[in-house]
């Protein structure tokens, strides 16, 4: 008897072992793509969309925003595990891209921000690039350019996904362009550090940060220097993020009588077939915002 319950033992281990590697294999069924965070995401599908077996997942959660000092949890390196390609912005923004490459070395990593010109702060790359449609439209190329590479099965459907959406934001750059004209070297102050690049693009002037290390309140120092920046530039308008607190500009506000309006990052939102065309709609907002404050 016992050595038929051993047996049994044994029949029933070796089933089970091959029903973990048939499900695992299921798991890997296609090529399983997963983004860092919302923007990567956002441009991606927009590359992916109807590409057959291409199954595509975000990260990070809906309200994770930008992935400054981001902590990769243990649900992060299962949902790895499982992945082909990671979609990251590169530029510094994913810190933890070494971490993942040492415990996923087949993983391939499409660093979204190559051949993009860094602008530097404090003699660090700021990684924000994304904010610009200039960059965007790069981003997307590099996505396009390296989906291709690691799956040439699909490249004509990538660059056929990624010049419809190229022109979208081609389109949109023009209209922002001829929108935000009338107010170029207007000087503006941001929340944090996410605006340089679109600052850029459109010619405005940031003349201070608010919070240069967003999730902590700027110092009473630093606040009296932006009260003071403000002041004595006759600025009328501060621009908050709808991913972090106010009450920093609150405090501006009272101070100089410089109005509150909010400019997005697209930084948060569901990772689902609706954010499609999110970056575009968030960016035509912000240049609504911009010239409703500026003019």
């Amino acid at each position: 008897m016992k050595k038929l319950l051993v047996m049994l033992l044994c029949v029933f281990t070796l089933l089970s072992a091959a029903c973990g590697k048939e499900q695992s294999a299921k798991e890997h069924e296609g090529l399983n793509v997963v983004t860092s965070f919302y923007p990567m995401y956002v441009a991606t599908l927009n590359v992916v969309d109807g590409v057959e077996g291409v199954n595509l997942v975000n990260m990070t959660k809906p309200q994770t925003g930008c992935l400054h000092d981001y902590q990769l949890t243990t649900q992060d390196m299962k949902l790895l595990e499982t992945a082909d390609v990671l979609v990251a912005n590169g530029g510094g923004m994913e810190a933890f891209i070494e971490e993942i490459v040492k415990q996923e070395p087949n993983l391939k990593v499409v660093d979204a921000s190559k051949d993009i010109e860094m602008i530097k702060d404090e003699d660090e790359e700021n990684p924000h690039v994304w904010v610009s449609v200039t960059n965007e439209i790069q981003q997307v190329k590099n996505i396009v350019a390296q989906l291709s590479e690691i799956d040439p099965k699909h490249k004509e459907q990538y660059e056929k996904n990624g010049n419809e959406y190229i022109k979208k934001l081609e389109a949109l750059r023009d209209e922002m362009h001829k929108d935000l004209a009338p107010f170029a070297g207007k000087e503006i102050v941001t929340f944090h550090e996410a605006f340089p690049y679109f600052a850029k693009e459109f010619n405005l002037k940031i003349a201070a940060v608010i919070d240069r290390e967003p999730g902590t309140e700027p110092t009473p120092q630093e606040l009296e220097d932006t009260i003071e920046i403000i002041k004595k530039a006759g600025i009328k308008a501060v621009f908050t993020e709808p991913q972090y607190s106010p009450g920093a500009a609150n405090t501006i506000s009272k101070e100089t009588g410089a109005k509150i309006y909010t400019l997005d990052p697209v930084v948060t939102g569901e990772a689902n077939d609706g954010a499609k065309n999110a970056y575009i709609e968030t960016m035509q907002k912000n240049a609504a915002t911009l010239v409703k404050a500026l003019q």
